[in-house]
């Protein structure tokens, strides 16, 4: 996960502001300083453009959990995947930094910008077309494209290469964007209880880089790819060529609103008509990022996003469900499972005094009051870890 960060200097020279105690210190060659206005205008732009994704992403999602079709149905996220997802990124993150260790920074960031200019024209066009039109034949992947497709392929590109060739931090945003969307989106967490352990694990892990090591830093010092959202501190002196950036990392973006995301479907499920547990986790993530831009700008040192957003997003609605009373619903909700249109639901679950034979017994009544004796699954996909 990438920390929240001013950049007071021009990007190039801000990645080596830092002293060897983690406080700024202003390079000689830094030109341009952030006005009080220009600070406010970049940190309000940031935390405006993490409440996009989260949002339209957790909307997005309701949608796809109910797809028929298999091609467009979610990664699921298991709990066993969760609890092995800090492991797989401490990793990946150690193993960058001794690649850009060995290997030339120049030519790696060439492979990553190739790489992501695919990836980006890609994404971005997921994100613009409402469901994108695949078939599937034997082995062979056909894509049938109609002119809505063709014309959003063709934005990407031009998007796409005006990253590859300016690095602008406009394009960088928008395949920023576009990424943190369809991960919101596709990325589903099957339950709760996975969500904390995925959050928990995370929080530890954007602690102990940040903090513990100078690993996280030097990685992204290096790493020359969209993976986050910048805004220009010097935006009303310099216009588009402002190069005095501030920035959010999209993992602390992507995280918490998969969680976010789980808590909406949550809402939708119980079929009350109300989003209570989604706008309360939501409002929990603007106080959590708020909470982390003050820290850093009152100490004047990064910080990582998840420590404060993590109590925030969890805690939140937490205390929601205690003060309604649907904390056992909550933590027994079952995001992978489909429930077809106008079957039964189970809506309570039988006290069991322990002994197998009596567990038996209650799930033999509840197979019985449902009216069938197992419910549709929805396929579970091993999700690609991603920092």
């Amino acid at each position: 996960m990438a920390e929240v960060e001013p950049v007071p200097v021009p990007v190039p020279e801000a990645l080596n502001a830092t002293d060897s105690n983690g406080t700024e210190a202003l390079n000689a060659t830094a030109k341009f300083v952030a006005t009080p206005e220009g600070t406010a205008l970049a940190y309000g732009s940031l935390v405006f453009m993490a409440l996009l994704p989260i949002f339209f992403g957790a909307l997005r999602s309701v949608t796809c959990s109910k797809s028929k079709n298999a091609s467009d149905m979610p990664e699921t996220i298991t709990g066993r995947d969760a609890a092995r997802f800090p492991i797989i990124a401490s990793c990946t993150l150690f193993g960058l930094y001794l690649f850009f260790k060995v290997f030339s920074q120049e030519y790696i960031n060439l492979l990553l910008s190739v790489y992501f200019f695919g990836l980006g024209v890609l994404a971005l066009s997921h994100t613009m077309r409402n469901k994108p039109e695949t078939v599937f034949t034997g082995t062979v992947l056909n894509y049938e494209f109609d002119t809505k497709n063709l014309v959003c392929l063709l934005i990407s590109s031009v998007v796409g290469v005006w990253y590859l060739l300016k690095k602008h931090w406009i394009a960088n945003n928008l395949f920023g964007l576009a990424f943190a969307l369809n991960g919101v989106e596709l990325l589903h967490l099957n339950n709760v209880s996975t969500g904390c352990i995925l959050l928990g694990g995370l929080f530890v892990y954007d602690v102990f880089w940040v903090f513990g090591t100078n690993v996280m830093v030097t990685v992204a010092k290096s790493f020359e790819a969209p993976i986050k959202l910048v805004f220009p501190q010097d935006l009303l002196e310099r216009g588009l060529e402002a190069s005095n950036f501030a920035m959010l990392g999209l993992g602390d973006i992507v995280i918490p609103g998969i969680f976010i995301a789980l808590l909406l479907r949550f809402d939708v499920s119980l079929k009350k008509n109300s989003r209570t547990y989604f706008y309360s986790s939501f409002l929990a993530y603007i106080f959590g990022l708020g909470l982390t831009i003050f820290v850093m700008h009152t100490f004047k040192h990064a910080q990582p996003a998840l420590l404060y957003l993590v109590p925030a997003c969890i805690g939140f609605p937490v205390l929601v469900a205690l003060i309604k009373g649907e904390l056992t619903e909550m933590f027994s909700y079952e995001s992978s499972e489909e429930v077809l249109p106008g079957s039964p639901r189970l809506t309570s679950f039988p006290t069991v005094s322990g002994s197998p034979a009596s567990l038996a017994s209650s799930m033999d009544a509840v197979s019985m009051a449902t009216g069938s004796s197992s419910s549709p699954r929805r396929r579970r996909l091993q999700p690609t870890p991603h920092m």
